[in-house]
C-alpha cells in the first residue's frame, strides 16, 4: 500500500473540537501529540472526568480561541523537548490530515513559546505516512 508523504509541518483539522486549521508539527522525535491548551479545567459528568479548556488554532491571533470539552482519557507525565516531566491531561478526538481521519491521543499543555500551537508525534503517525522533513504543507486538509 502506498503511504502519502508528509513534510515536516502540516495544516491539520480536528473536527470534534471544531477546529478546521491547525498547522502541525510532525515530530517523528516525539512520542506523543500536544496541542496549546489553557483555562484547563477538569469536572466530573456521570461518574467520569472531563475536562474544559480553550485552544488558540492561530498562532499569531490570539482572539481565535475556542473551547472545548472532552472526556478525560488519562493523566500521563510527559518529559517535554527541555528534559522536564510535567504531569499532563489526555484526550482523545478525530483528527485529519488530507482525506484521513482517525482518532488519535493528544496532551493539553502551554505551548505558547512554542513555534507551533500543536506537534503531531510518532504515535499518531505510525504505518500512516512517510514523512520527508524537506517538504512543508503537503496535504491539503
Amino acid at each position: 500500500m502506498d503511504k502519502p508523504v508528509i513534510g515536516w509541518r502540516e495544516w491539520v483539522a480536528l473536527p470534534q473540537l471544531g477546529v478546521e486549521h491547525i498547522k502541525a508539527k510532525i515530530d517523528t522525535g516525539a512520542r506523543t501529540s500536544a496541542i496549546h491548551a489553557f483555562d484547563i479545567e477538569v469536572t466530573k459528568k456521570r461518574g467520569q472526568d472531563w475536562v474544559r479548556f480553550t485552544i488558540q488554532p492561530n498562532q499569531k491571533n490570539d482572539l481565535d480561541q475556542q473551547r472545548c470539552t472532552c472526556p478525560v482519557k488519562d493523566i500521563r507525565v510527559i518529559t517535554n523537548s527541555g528534559g522536564s516531566q510535567e504531569r499532563r491531561i489526555v484526550i482523545e478526538t478525530q483528527l485529519t490530515v488530507g482525506t484521513l481521519l482517525w482518532p488519535i491521543e493528544i496532551t493539553l499543555t502551554n505551548r505558547d513559546q512554542m513555534g507551533f500551537r500543536m506537534l503531531l508525534g510518532r504515535a499518531a503517525l505510525t504505518g500512516r505516512f512517510f514523512v520527508d522533513p524537506g517538504k512543508s504543507f503537503c496535504l491539503k486538509t
